[in-house]
């Protein structure tokens, strides 16, 4: 059901629209994480570290897609305020044309070069092979992943979030079955959780088509599906591109951090890889609502903007910054308390790497509780940019972010060589010096947008 974000109280809304974005992506954290516990507890802590491995790598791709989506979904939440359907209509169909042949492309280029990308982030070659299978696999899927992602954005543009979290849930349902079954029964291995990834990235996508076919009329496009408005796709790309890029550069970011996380292993072992991966799961869940709660800005932001109500738009993001806080503290006393047994479920009592693993990844989880309040006021502040459509700064923040935590963490490691002195606490601070850097970029130009969006909306 499409939710019309101009009329209703707003908190209510921010939160009602934020719970099904929250749900949906721990559904899918949920089952990213069920693909490392099983391989960790089933297969290996060296299967935990391949899987690891090419997660920064995978999700350039993934992401990148998933940045074309939300861009566009951003100019169908303002047709949907402007109540134009017809314009709406032709948006959608340019955006999965230009997405489809996109990610085909995408797919035939990656693909080869997987062995090539993977000696580039300085891979052990214990871990090699598996690692090179695994994201072969995965990317095979790469066509379905666009899919769901489309369909999931289009319809959380016109404000149904709850029926991508139906879908989603058992899409995670049957990737982690498949997990269990490929890996433990048929002992296949790191490529049984790829294969269960790509077969639950197909039944994603199939119900949403199936849902938006015989429920959502205004999206029951028939022959219009193979429409293409080139001045559409052009004011498309321009968003989508923008948006993508930020992904993609945050993604980036991850795999040069996990380049230096692999330069680490020939000093301290590949536990350090395996910790790892494990903490980069528990930050996904940490920093997910906060970034959803900052989509759900988004989408109230741009329909009210193209309805033309500021007012609703100074209350909509005061109140999601409001909830981005709470979450934090919230999640922070949690991490106080349970960073241990939280780590301890992705490795088996009877590995021999199991205490290092453990011990790296609960030093850096309480090093992070104290931490996650700053991206949460990072993220109220990108859904801010995002919703009034100015995407390059949202773009530019992400940047400096990941410039400052790559040269931290390069800093710390190569040149102060402190790897065996900080550990695994290298990755905190380097966090930390990314979204300080973040912050003092997009303060200063949060303030000069508000007052030029305020003064503009007094004098029209």
């Amino acid at each position: 059901m499409t939710k019309d974000m101009t009329h209703g109280k707003v908190r209510n809304l921010l939160i009602s629209f934020t719970i099904p974005l929250v749900l949906g992506n721990l559904l899918q954290l949920t089952y990213n994480a069920a693909d490392s516990i099983i391989v960790g507890r089933f297969v290996s802590s060296n299967a935990l570290a391949a899987v690891g491995t090419c997660n920064p790598i995978m999700n350039i791709a993934i992401l990148f897609i998933s940045g074309m989506c939300m861009g566009a979904s951003i100019l169908m939440s303002h047709e949907y305020g402007e109540k134009d359907p017809v314009k709406l209509q032709r948006q959608v169909s340019t955006t999965f044309l230009g997405g489809i042949v996109f990610t085909i492309c995408a797919t035939l280029i990656i693909i080869p070069l997987v062995p090539a990308i993977l000696h580039l982030i300085n891979v052990p070659d214990l871990i090699f092979a598996d690692s090179v299978m695994y994201l072969r696999i995965v990317m095979v899927a790469l066509t379905f992943t666009f899919l769901y992602n489309f369909y999931a954005n289009t319809m959380r543009a016109l404000g149904d979030a709850k029926t991508p979290l139906l879908f989603l849930g058992i899409s995670a349902a049957f990737n982690i079955a498949g997990d269990l079954f490929f890996v433990i029964v048929l002992h296949m291995g790191v490529n049984g959780c790829a294969i269960a990834t790509a077969l639950s990235e197909f039944l994603s996508a199939v119900f949403c088509a199936y849902y938006i076919y015989r429920r959502i009329p205004v999206l029951n496009l028939g022959r219009k599906w193979l429409v293409f408005d080139p001045g559409l796709f052009k004011k498309t790309v321009a968003y989508s591109i923008t948006s993508a890029m930020q992904q993609a550069v945050l993604q980036i970011g991850k795999v040069m951090i996990q380049s230096i996380v692999n330069e680490m292993a020939g000093i301290l072992g590949i536990s350090i890889i395996a910790a790892f991966n494990a903490v980069n799961r528990v930050d996904d869940f940490a920093y997910t609502p906060e970034q959803n709660i900052g989509h759900a800005m988004t989408t109230l932001l741009a329909q009210n903007q193209g309805a033309g109500k500021i007012e609703r738009m100074r209350e909509g993001f005061k109140e999601g910054l409001k909830i981005e806080i709470l979450y934090a503290l919230i999640l922070g006393t949690i991490c106080i308390f349970a960073a241990k047994p939280i780590i301890s479920l992705f490795v088996s009592s009877t590995d021999a790497n199991a205490a290092q693993v453990i011990a790296y990844g609960t030093r850096y989880i309480h090093m992070m509780a104290f931490l996650y309040l700053i991206p949460a006021m990072t993220n109220g502040i990108q859904g801010w940019f995002r919703g009034i459509g100015d995407l390059k700064v949202t773009l530019a923040s992400t940047f400096m972010n990941m410039v400052g935590r790559v040269a931290m963490a390069w800093c710390l490691v190569s040149v102060f060589h402190m790897t065996e002195t900080l550990q695994i606490d290298v990755f905190a601070y380097a966090n930390l010096a990314g979204w300080i850097v973040m912050l003092l970029f997009e303060v200063p130009l949060l303030v000069r947008s508000t007052k030029e969006l305020f003064a503009f909306h007094k004098e029209g």
